[in-house]
């Protein structure tokens, strides 16, 4: 599985971006997907996540209310919608496909056995 995230970049606080991720090899549509960040300084935290179906979500408390996860299975590819971005949210951001798991989800970074090359958001005050 091959995965290529983008769609970031530079935002003013309150602004928005759109995050997609790509895959190629096998269908999206048999595999949670999950966008985690690594903030300058701190450890790899996750975002969200999606089930196969997309009928079961995950959002880290510091992100809920403000971004939506979704997916298209027709077109392989995953995304992150972000209002109302915060100069906290800045970080590169990170696809993951778990293709180990059907119909649950995990947060656990160690969960997830492919990971994409990362997309830097920053966010200006």
């Amino acid at each position: 599985v091959q995965l290529q995230a983008s769609g970031g970049g530079l935002v003013q606080a309150g602004g928005s971006l759109r995050l997609s991720c790509a895959a190629s090899g096998r269908t999206s549509g048999n595999y949670v997907m999950g966008w985690f960040r690594r903030a300058p300084g701190k450890e790899r935290e996750i975002v969200a996540a999606i089930s196969v179906n997309g009928g079961i979500t995950y959002y880290a408390d510091s992100v809920k209310g403000r971004f939506t996860i979704s997916r298209d299975n027709a077109k392989n590819t995953v995304y992150l919608q972000m209002n109302n971005l915060k100069p906290e949210d800045t970080a590169v951001y990170y696809c993951a496909a778990d293709t180990t798991r059907l119909y649950t989800i995990t947060y656990y970074s160690t969960g997830y056995n492919y990971w994409g090359q990362g997309t830097l958001v920053t966010v200006s005050s």
